[in-house]
């Protein structure tokens, strides 16, 4: 079934146009620790174009709230801080409870804009890292199986 669950995201995915970054990180037993922050490296070779950045996040219908709140920093390969912020994310409605993304079964697949980084243009080529943690009480956060992340060049 997990299998199952895989193939269709990244068929879901593949369809939203081409990547300069898309990688998925999964959750041992769904369990999102605070202390353990995911890092995606990539490389911008165009800095004259804008780009989006999207979370990726797949979260079973457990999932005890209806919104996630994320910190993000985009840092240069020197380690300067480019970005710092929290976003929140709405994971359910608030009022029905139906959850939003993709769904098969109770697991849904959610490609979430990270409102601070749309039409973002890198100051020069080079090497580049985006680190993603919650900022949820809950430590470990459960029913969160992966988060991911996807760069876009805009066309």
């Amino acid at each position: 079934m997990r299998i199952a669950i895989l193939v269709v995201f990244s068929l879901l995915m593949s369809c939203k146009g081409s990547s300069d970054l898309k990688e998925i990180r999964d959750f041992k037993n769904s369990e999102w620790f605070i202390g353990k922050k995911q890092s995606f490296s990539f490389e911008i070779k165009d800095a004259n174009k804008a780009y989006n950045f999207n979370y990726l996040v797949r979260n079973t219908i457990g999932y005890p709230y209806y919104n996630l709140y994320l910190n993000q920093v985009l840092t240069d390969s020197s380690g300067k801080v480019l970005v710092n912020s929290m976003d929140e994310v709405i994971l359910f409605n608030q009022k029905t409870g139906k959850p939003y993304g993709d769904g098969l079964g109770d697991i849904f697949d959610n490609r979430i804009a990270a409102p601070k980084l749309q039409n973002y243009k890198f100051p020069k080529p080079g090497k580049y890292k985006w680190t993603l943690s919650h900022n949820m009480r809950p430590d470990p956060l459960t029913d969160i199986m992966s988060i991911g992340a996807e760069v876009l060049a805009q066309k």
